[in-house]
């Protein structure tokens, strides 16, 4: 066997194709949009090349067949965030059953990031933003993967904990019915604030003929909520108008709830349909014909998964039953006035955050999915931490 960097076209096409093999008589396998995993490996669109690099190989067997895949990357602005030691990530894996093969591909990552001065690894991981293929799955293979998360085979796992990869941090996904009864306890203290006329608390959902207006509302909690935290910076106009530009062709607005308090908005919980749902219609490609194949399905409706993407209360408003008005208003909604979804997936939570680990479970959710984060120490005698709870 021997390991090939990637640096033309016609591997790039190979390192796309390989899981299109490997996966194709698994039916719950989605395919990832070709375009979207092109663009974690071009530095025109993923901005992290800015304060990083990353490298690429496919594995050839002795018959010239390609058998796996996977590429390493160095984040400067992570290599040390919360690390004891210098650590690089690497991500992208897809091997055949074989242990010979999956451990050469794990040890050329290993050694390009031993010369680019890193002590440690993580994986998999994505050489960008924890919202886009991170993690591997452990729990969960008769579900189908949301838009941008990885899924893989069980025997994955042992592969990974055989060449010393050890549990970083957990990454659970919650799912219920959209119909489901929600706890007494969140019911009462969401009843006791809708209840209150003169509350002075209200609750809308977004509308796209308003969406400057929910744009900055959203910019606004956001700063408030999340600003705060170590290592989170404030989020400018023209970031919060991006991310709703390039959420703008999928939003539904009556799944996009907000909370206000006298008229100033306090609280956010955004959902979007779960657009894998529609993209599995498309095997990858997003040219005419898919992009029609998706117009058609957006018109059909037949996306019936929701998928909760961020979920938000200001600091002085929590504790106070905000969560549990803003989870209600949304419910009314979706349980009855508009009952076009029967399935909600709340975007992964680590479980190094049990504080919204709690707040979900109140909604009712029980976790359908399981991934893992790994990190492999490459000094042996090193202490292996796992990540800090937040």
């Amino acid at each position: 066997m021997r390991v090939i960097e990637v640096n033309n076209k016609a591997q790039a096409q190979e390192f796309i194709k390989l899981p299109v093999r490997l996966y194709k008589n698994n039916p719950k396998w989605i395919r990832p949009l070709d375009k979207d995993i092109d663009a974690v490996f071009d530095s025109k669109k993923n901005k992290t090349f800015r304060n990083g690099e990353c490298i690429r190989w496919i594995l050839e067997d002795d018959n010239g067949q390609i058998v796996g895949r996977v590429a390493a990357f160095i984040n400067k602005k992570t290599v040390s965030k919360d690390n004891d030691q210098p650590t690089g990530g690497m991500g992208f894996f897809e091997c055949i059953n074989d242990k010979i093969a999956a451990f050469l591909l794990f040890d050329t990552c290993k050694e390009w990031l031993i010369k680019n001065d890193m002590e440690a690894m993580d994986g998999p991981i994505n050489f960008g933003e924890r919202d886009k293929w991170w993690g591997l799955l452990v729990d969960g293979f008769e579900i189908e993967p949301n838009y941008n998360c990885n899924y893989n085979p069980p025997f994955y796992q042992e592969l990974f904990e055989a060449y010393g990869f050890k549990d970083y941090f957990k990454q659970f996904t919650f799912g219920r019915k959209v119909r489901d009864p929600f706890s007494s306890k969140l019911m009462e203290k969401g009843e006791k604030i809708l209840s209150q006329k003169d509350s002075g608390y209200s609750f809308r959902h977004l509308e796209l003929n308003k969406l400057d207006k929910y744009t900055e509302d959203f910019r606004i909690v956001y700063n408030k909520a999340w600003a705060r935290h170590k290592g989170v910076s404030q989020m400018s106009s023209l970031q919060a108008k991006a991310i709703m530009k390039q959420m703008k062709p999928i939003i539904d607005e009556k799944i996009v709830w907000y909370g206000y308090y006298n008229d100033e908005p306090i609280a956010f919980y955004i959902n979007l349909p779960e657009v894998n749902q529609i993209f599995k219609h498309v095997n990858g490609k997003l040219d005419l014909i898919g992009k029609l194949k998706f117009v058609y399905h957006k018109w059909r409706k037949t996306c019936k998964k929701m998928l909760g993407l961020v979920f938000g209360i200001v600091p002085e408003h929590q504790g106070k039953g905000v969560e549990g008005a803003l989870v209600l208003a949304t419910a009314q909604m979706v349980q009855k006035d508009y009952q076009r979804y029967d399935d909600l997936e709340m975007n992964w939570i680590g479980d190094f955050n049990p504080k919204m680990i709690r707040v979900v479970e109140q909604v009712g959710g029980d976790i359908v999915k399981t991934h893992i984060t790994y990190r492999k120490l490459f000094d042996e005698n090193q202490e292996f931490k796992r990540c800090p709870i937040q």
